[in-house]
């Protein structure tokens, strides 16, 4: 199992909506480094949803439901679907992951723009820790 971090801005799409909805088509991915992120996705693998705007914090968890596809909308773009898991007991925010070192080299601290990447197999163990799952 690999873990992921997929951003979404809240005032469009928020951990509500997919809560409510349960699963969704994960779209709307351009830059060509987070592409690469979806295409890498398998079913199983769990994602941590996380709002972008507002406080930017990891706000719940999703799983890879679907192989990852070409977006039939955007011949740059992949999709993959998510299931709804489970919200974040307390969300974690960008500030206590950077001011934790831990993650210091992952894209998440070092290219905050970038929508989509692959999450590093401890930073499951540390969000726990922080008491998010």
């Amino acid at each position: 199992m690999a873990y992921f971090l997929a951003k979404t801005d809240p005032s469009s799409y928020s951990i509500d909506d997919l809560e409510r909805e349960g699963t969704t088509e994960w779209d709307g991915v351009r830059n060509p480094a987070a592409v690469n992120a979806i295409r890498a996705m398998q079913p199983g693998d769990l994602v941590f949803i996380y709002h972008s705007q507002g406080e930017t914090a990891v706000v719940g968890l999703a799983e890879v439901v679907s192989p990852p596809r070409p977006d039939p909308k955007d011949a740059k773009s992949w999709v993959a679907d998510f299931r709804f898991v489970r919200r974040a007991k307390k969300p974690v925010t960008l500030r206590q992951i950077k001011e934790s070192h831990q993650f210091d080299d992952w894209l998440l601290v070092r290219q905050g723009r970038l929508s989509t990447m692959q999450a590093p197999p401890a930073f499951n163990q540390w969000l726990k820790k922080q008491g998010a799952f």
